[in-house]
């Protein structure tokens, strides 16, 4: 039970500091999105770059069976490093993003 509260406070922090390097994309709004009850969380851009609508989801993390899957990144930063620098161990991230088969081959955890 401690290691999963570790990582419910990790991802959200992570996230928060992503947030802030985006903060430049004014009037796009960047959004956090914790539901620490059912323990997703998401990094959005929302509002409109003149006429056209944005709505974007960046990062999308989800905690699940005791291990951190990163559903989504499209972002620079290596979230499955920077996990581990924060002490999540390697066998509690899964790269959801990947499809199941090649999950053995990255070096973290497989569902």
């Amino acid at each position: 039970m401690e290691r999963l509260e570790k990582y419910r406070q990790v991802v959200p922090q992570l996230l928060t500091v992503q947030a802030e390097s985006d903060q430049e994309q004014i009037p796009v709004e960047c959004q956090l999105l914790f539901d620490s009850e059912h323990d997703h969380y998401q990094l959005l851009d929302v509002g409109w770059d003149r006429l056209k609508r944005v709505y974007h989801c960046y990062i999308h993390l989800d905690i699940k069976d005791g291990k951190v899957w990163i559903q989504r990144n499209m972002t620079e930063m290596d979230i499955a490093a920077e996990l581990v620098k924060k002490g999540v161990a390697k066998e509690d991230i899964v790269l959801g993003l990947h499809p199941p088969y090649k999950r053995p081959y990255t070096g973290y955890g497989v569902a």
